[in-house]
């Protein structure tokens, strides 16, 4: 550790909660090489961990997650500490969560059995959780030093970036298989899967719900023993639990993301034809295909809108009083307004004019010469309209749902 990593520390545990103890719980499963390192290691630092991080006492736990090999026989070799085991494998997650509920203190936190992290660190989260009165600390491995293999180097990257763009809060490590949080912070997680994709999961909910999350790089070596992780298999749990979390707490976001696309490039396909119509006051043949395509964007596009009004008021249901942003709020409000029924209407006027000509041609000769141009832009105006006004019945549903008494 450097001169201004222990001079941070040293500031942060000044600051840190005396009264609080924590609880280190290591999941374990077919560890033998590591266990033994792993939990001597955090024995040893013990006192560190309380002078640096300013808690009380240190309580650790081993859950061992049916375990085929030595993993439980050398874990309970320790008498210091205390050993759960599963009889099955139930998954990383189902261990940490055990090993919470088991523990008593009022800060808990986790770190792999593979010998990856340095314990030690503990007393750095600690520290900071009471410095900068956050809900949880992560230990960041994505540093310089870093001893992680490239891809998964790459892969918690991209993880990092994908939440931060749907969160809208940077987290540089994800899935950090080290970090402690208030035991009160818990509770605002919601529930959380048992497998590897624990800590995305837990990280995209935490940023997500509004608890505050600080990040404090930290060392970290290569593994012993071989890996349970599956790049492929494991990441796409990850980014299907980081997805997850923003359906669970910000699901609006993701139709925003999507209708700024799609209607981004409608926007772009449409700019040839309106240009020439402009100039010439017509369409070549060949633009139907633009059209077309367009019309299709643009439909996607209304239709994500759509799905982020309703997402935004749905969330009302579970969270009386939810944290949004003005985007979220705004659509909403737009989808509830009388100029939203005042603008279909419109739209429904307008396609019917444009209609107007065909139909009496129609009616009266049978057959039918208007330019194809007419139809599509007409069709697409009455989509909107409809899918604006359902949009508005739907938000109506909710309203009433939200003003009914609550069941005694």
């Amino acid at each position: 550790m450097n001169q201004n990593t222990t001079e941070l520390v040293d500031a942060l545990s000044a600051a840190a909660h005396p009264d609080a103890s924590l609880t280190i719980v290591i999941p374990a499963y077919n560890e033998q090489e590591a266990i033994g390192s792993t939990v001597e290691r955090t024995l040893s630092c013990r006192a560190e961990v309380m002078e640096r991080g300013g808690v009380s006492a240190v309580q650790i736990i081993v859950v061992d997650d049916g375990s085929t090999d030595a993993t439980l026989r050398i874990a309970n070799a320790y008498g210091e500490i205390e050993v759960l085991s599963f009889g099955a494998n139930r998954g990383y997650g189902a261990a940490i969560k055990e090993g919470f509920r088991r523990g008593d203190g009022d800060l808990v936190g986790f770190l792999d059995a593979d010998g990856t992290c340095d314990p030690r660190f503990f007393g750095d989260l600690c520290a900071a959780i009471g410095h900068d009165d956050a809900d949880i600390a992560l230990g960041s491995r994505l540093t310089p030093e870093s001893r992680m293999p490239r891809v998964r180097r790459l892969g918690n990257r991209i993880f990092a970036i994908m939440l931060g763009i749907l969160a809208n809060r940077r987290v540089t490590d994800a899935a950090s298989g080290m970090r402690v949080l208030r035991r009160e912070a818990l509770a605002k997680l919601g529930r959380l899967p048992d497998g590897l994709h624990y800590t995305p999961a837990m990280s995209a909910r935490a940023v997500l719900s509004g608890l505050r999350v600080v990040e404090i790089p930290m060392p970290y070596e290569e593994r012993r023993g071989e890996s349970k992780l599956s790049v492929w298999r494991d990441g796409v749990r990850f980014a299907r639990a980081i997805i997850d979390g923003v359906l669970f707490f910000r699901p609006a976001r993701l139709f925003l993301i999507g209708a700024s696309a799609a209607l981004a490039v409608a926007a772009i396909i449409s700019l040839s034809p309106v240009e020439y119509y402009l100039q010439n006051r017509s369409v070549q043949e060949w633009m139907i295909y633009r059209f077309v395509v367009a019309f299709l964007f643009g439909s996607i596009g209304f239709l994500c809108l759509s799905a982020a009004a309703i997402a935004t008021r749905m969330t009302d249901l579970r969270l009386r009083s939810p944290d949004r942003t003005f985007w979220e709020a705004g659509i909403a409000r737009l989808f509830e307004s009388p100029v939203l029924a005042a603008g279909a209407i419109t739209l429904g006027v307008g396609a019917v004019a444009l209609l107007w000509p065909g139909i009496v041609e129609y009616l009266g000769t049978g057959q039918l010469t208007m330019h194809w141009s007419r139809v599509i832009v007409a069709a697409f105006a009455l989509l909107l309209a409809f899918q604006g006004l359902i949009t508005r019945v739907l938000l109506r549903i909710i309203h009433i749902w939200l003003e009914a008494p609550e069941a005694s």
